[in-house]
């Protein structure tokens, strides 16, 4: 073991306050840095914690636009569009007439004939009265519509109809209901025969709605 003692250099630059040491060499000391070499300081923005990203909201339901207000047209006004209207349909008449003397000619519109007008309309959306040699053409949702024509007329004229147009009226959305129901109930079975178990193609359940012939 040799017998020279230890020596203990110490290599630390600074002293407890931060400032060099006196014995450190001159070129050993790094530059302080000057204002422009200075770091940027750090952005004072306060520090966020985790932020919960909430689910976006749903959109709101989008409304259909109201429709505008009627304007109210003027007594005067309507008086003279009628007047206009049934001139132009004489004289129509009269041109018709003059080309097709012995012809068939439409007579004036009366609450039995729009009756009767709507009436045939949903029949041959549900299939009657096909072209000759023609398969019947079904409209469930023309004809649906129609029925429902016949509906609100009832609705609106209740109480102001004479007992033969009440009649005519109430004959007229019995056979379009019960029309409607037996096409939907024909559709239904063809539907299930074709694709058993098929949504909307059972066949009615046994003491259903039925036709009465």
């Amino acid at each position: 073991m040799s017998d020279k003692p230890f020596v203990i250099n110490d290599r630390r630059k600074f002293t407890a306050e931060g400032e060099f040491r006196p014995d450190v060499p001159h070129e050993e000391r790094a530059p302080e840095p000057t204002a422009s070499e200075a770091p940027a300081a750090p952005a004072t923005e306060a520090v966020r914690g985790p932020q919960l990203v909430s689910e976006p909201e749903a959109a709101a339901p989008v409304e259909a636009p109201e429709a505008p207000p009627l304007p109210e047209i003027p007594a005067e006004q309507l008086e003279q569009a009628r007047r206009a209207y049934d001139a132009t349909v004489d004289r129509l008449d009269t041109a018709v007439r003059a080309m097709d003397p012995g012809g068939k000619h439409l007579p004036p519109m009366t609450f039995d004939r729009l009756v009767q007008s709507l009436y045939m309309q949903a029949l041959i959306q549900l299939g009657g009265a096909p072209e000759p040699g023609q398969p019947a053409q079904v409209d469930l949702m023309g004809a649906r519509s129609t029925v429902d024509m016949l509906n609100v007329l009832a609705e609106k004229t209740k109480g102001n109809l004479s007992p033969d147009e009440e009649k005519l009226l109430q004959t007229a959305l019995f056979e379009g209901h019960m029309g409607f129901l037996e096409v939907t109930q024909a559709l239904s079975q063809q539907a299930a025969q074709r694709n058993p178990g098929a949504p909307g193609s059972m066949p009615p359940v046994p003491g259903g709605p039925s036709i009465v012939r």
